[in-house]
């Protein structure tokens, strides 16, 4: 299928949440994503939220899924990995972010096999969020 990939664009990835509003200020108030936009379905009785850096025409963004009437955290399984944010400055940035109450399992520092400095994040549901150092990339 040549030239397939002009066909396609990344749009989203979608993650359930159990607290939407909680979910929203994370990724809008600690990581400085905007709130997109935000629809409710009554008919599925769920709401979707948007957030990301840029417009969804052009960038690829987030969508957080809550089911209404759900009570208990989803498990996360063992197929999804994490997100991935490039940052300057990485000690600086999980700093602020802890002293902002994220929760930092892995702290910044350099990959066991590289010289790239990431750090682990989790949003409120857990779902890691993996920051790359973009000084330190190599």
């Amino acid at each position: 299928m040549a030239g397939a990939a002009a066909n396609f664009r990344y749009m989203h990835t979608m993650i359930r949440v159990l607290d939407l509003d909680k979910s929203i200020a994370f990724y809008t108030e600690l990581l400085g994503m905007k709130l997109l936009r935000r629809d409710d379905y009554p008919g599925g009785k769920f709401t979707n939220a948007f957030v990301g850096y840029g417009p969804e025409e052009t960038d690829t963004v987030l969508e957080l899924t809550l089911n209404w009437g759900r009570e208990e955290p989803y498990e996360l399984g063992t197929a999804f990995g994490h997100l991935a944010l490039g940052v300057r400055d990485i000690y600086g940035v999980c700093a602020e972010l802890e002293k902002r109450g994220a929760k930092i399992p892995r702290p910044p520092g350099p990959m066991l096999h590289g010289t790239t400095h990431i750090a682990f994040i989790e949003d409120p549901d857990g779902y890691k969020i993996e920051l790359i150092d973009l000084d330190t990339m190599g």
